[in-house]
């Protein structure tokens, strides 16, 4: 087996740019330089998750796709970019390889499989500072000569480099460089490409696709018997798949290549900051360096952001300015009562809808949004993915897991579609039940710190050990009544790095861009329904049927009813309502414990709700919910009894 080398040759830039790259390589960073336009950039392995476009400022079209090892699919991500790019193999212009300098062994691996597309290809080795700190020394003239094509070399969070690749990418080669399989496979992929129709493009391309698994590609061409004869061949020959004998070739090859551009010397000696990554993971060390983090994090988001910003933007700017001048410009047009309820009664757009969503959430969450990019930058997540890895193990998931579960304590409905970034559709579908049941979102969350003030460390100690303990009962559950398979823990370390400003900027802004076009308008649809309700009637009917599992049940007052079934459009609603009894002290201690666990254990908001639709179905939202609604009051049905037969007081 060795490297073959045919003529090479360049192609007119007309069509589309596509960015390919393993994860965790700068990829989004370097397509946000490209376009100047935002897309999400993490450490944080799989976080491009969703296909995003821009435009380079020659107006050409480039497309990001989510971060892959390989081109025979396995993972969602993965069999996404791989159908990017077999779909638009013809209209592309040039294919862009991000690869990570100080991993050149595993880029080399996804440049192979690349070349076999025969498409125009520039590979940027970016993260060259950290290749050095480590060592690594790539002879990158050597590995241009060998592939055919371009290579440059980048800092993309520096900016340095940017201007040789935005050079290179009109004048992208096809590559000279591809394997020459051991005979019995050449000969069957010979077998296989004469078995596709002739007037197909790239059709060894096609071919080896065909022999690696792609079972819709051989339906769809009505391959499948005479496939699996040839696929059968190699496997009694090999003695294991086909599949797993031309990676394991392509790898061989990849690995020899590696060989003749990269050199390794011994590494400089640990700095603060390599010591400092292996602290955050030590069994020891790493929890004391969660909890001061997390104590940060609680400064920042829980009490400037719900705190001061808060109350600055509810009392102030919407208290004495927006809501009083909203009032008088509806009372001036249209003074109607029904018109003067829909947008400033009780339940009106502006002085709830706007009220909540701009004064209540946004300061919340635009805090939250500045922490967790800071997180996703210094290289932290990983690492936080690690320490919970063997909790998460327990309920069929893996560390992974993490991200959307820190995501939720900032808005349940963004975490809810972050859950893209788990690789098996069960793994999705119990992490979006766990934070449906018992994840508060930021507003929720600040709402219930401040009702856990007024109690004392054994309310705070029940409130926590009740809610985590029924997470983890229900996901112990549901892994083994879900079906499917866990995905394997493979992650990646990247090295922790000091956040850059601007990206941290850009990434909050595009976020509070999200958030404003797609949840501030589910905000507006559940206040017009609650607004509904309450002109029908239905709203005070509903209070009345509810009050005797609220009474009698929980040991609630009557006026506890109505904040559950704010909750039930709003689950923050609900926590400011029972917040207000609270401090009217028409709650005790006992009965502020048992209604905090119930609204936190309450079913989803309606936007969340809306986006666990849009990602799994109906079935899927129904069955959540009605799981997580019974559930909740069955939870607090029986710490209350339990509390009061003991005699517990908090």
């Amino acid at each position: 087996m060795n490297c073959h080398n045919d003529t090479q040759t360049e192609t007119p830039q007309t069509g589309s740019i596509l960015l390919v790259g393993n994860p965790n390589v700068g990829k989004s960073v370097i397509f946000g330089a490209l376009t100047k336009r935002y897309v999400t950039v993490s450490n944080y392995p799989g976080t491009t998750v969703e296909i995003t476009e821009g435009t380079l400022p020659t107006g050409q079209r480039i497309v990001d796709t989510p971060g892959t090892n390989s081109l025979t699919s396995v993972s969602d991500d993965e069999r996404v970019t791989s159908m990017v790019l077999y779909d638009n193999l013809d209209e592309l212009a040039s294919v862009v390889q991000v690869a990570d300098a100080k991993n050149l062994r595993r880029a080399l691996f996804l440049t192979l499989q690349l070349s076999e597309l025969q498409v125009p290809l520039v590979l940027n080795l970016n993260m060259l500072d950290e290749a050095h700190s480590n060592g690594v020394s790539i002879d990158t003239h050597r590995l241009a000569n060998r592939l055919g094509i371009d290579v440059t070399t980048t800092i993309a969070t520096q900016g340095v480099g940017l201007e040789d690749l935005t050079v290179a990418i009109p004048h992208a080669r096809v590559p000279h460089w591809h394997v020459r399989y051991e005979p019995l496979v050449e000969a069957a992929l010979d077998e296989v490409t004469t078995m596709l129709p002739p007037h197909l493009k790239r059709r060894r391309a096609l071919a080896l696709r065909l022999l690696t698994g792609d079972d819709q590609l051989a339906s769809n061409l009505q391959l499948n018997g005479t496939l699996t004869a040839v696929q059968n061949q190699l496997a009694q020959h090999y003695g294991r798949p086909s599949r797993s004998t031309i990676i394991a070739q392509q790898m061989q090859a990849s690995h020899t290549l590696l060989d003749e551009v990269m050199t390794v010397s011994h590494r400089k000696e640990a700095t603060f900051s390599q010591r400092l990554a292996r602290w955050m993971i030590d069994p020891l060390w790493g929890w004391p360096i969660l909890l001061a983090i997390l104590w940060v994090i609680y400064k920042f988001v829980g009490e400037l952001g719900a705190g001061t910003l808060v109350g600055f933007l509810e009392e102030t700017v919407f208290g004495q300015w927006i809501n009083p001048a909203a009032a008088h410009i509806i009372d001036s047009l249209l003074p109607i009562p029904f018109i003067h309820d829909l947008f400033v009664g009780n339940y009106g757009i502006v002085t709830m809808a706007l009220s909540y969503g701009l004064a209540l959430v946004l300061p919340i969450v635009t805090t939250f949004f500045i922490a967790f990019s800071v997180l996703e930058d210094s290289g932290y997540l990983p690492r936080l993915a690690i320490m919970f890895n063997r909790i998460f193990k327990m309920m069929g998931l893996n560390g992974k897991a993490v991200l959307p579960m820190v995501l939720g304590l900032g808005c349940d409905t963004m975490a809810t579609l972050s859950t893209r970034i788990l690789e098996t559709r069960k793994e999705r579908i119990l992490v979006t039940l766990l934070l449906a049941l018992g994840v508060p979102c930021s507003a929720q969350l600040g709402v219930i710190l401040g009702m856990l003030g007024q109690v004392g460390s054994t309310g705070v100690l029940i409130w926590a050990g009740v809610v985590v303990g029924t997470m983890m009962i229900v996901g112990l559950l549901a892994a083994k009544l879900l079906p499917g398979e866990r995905s394997d823990f493979i992650l990646e370390m990247p090295p922790l790095r000091l956040p850059r400003l601007d990206n941290i900027l850009i990434k909050t802004l595009a976020r509070l861009e999200w958030y404003l076009k797609e949840v501030l308008p589910l905000f507006i649809v559940g206040t017009l329904i609650l607004f509904a309700l309450d002109k029908t009637g239905v709203l005070v009917i509903a209070e009345q049927l509810a009050s005797p599992l609220i009474v009698g049940v929980l040991g609630l007052p009557t006026a506890a009813t109505g904040a559950f079934l704010i909750g039930f459009l709003r689950r923050d609603y609900g926590a400011a309502g029972l917040f207000a009894l609270a401090l009217a002290g028409q709650l005790d201690s006992r009965q502020i414990v048992v209604s905090l666990i119930v609204i936190t254990l309450f079913i989803p908001c309606i936007a969340n709700v809306l986006m666990i639709i849009k990602e799994y179905g109906g079935k899927v939202a129904a069955a959540v919910t009605l799981t997580v609604f019974p559930l909740a009051f069955l939870v607090g049905a029986v710490v209350n009894a339990a509390m009061y037969f003991l005699k517990i007081v908090p």
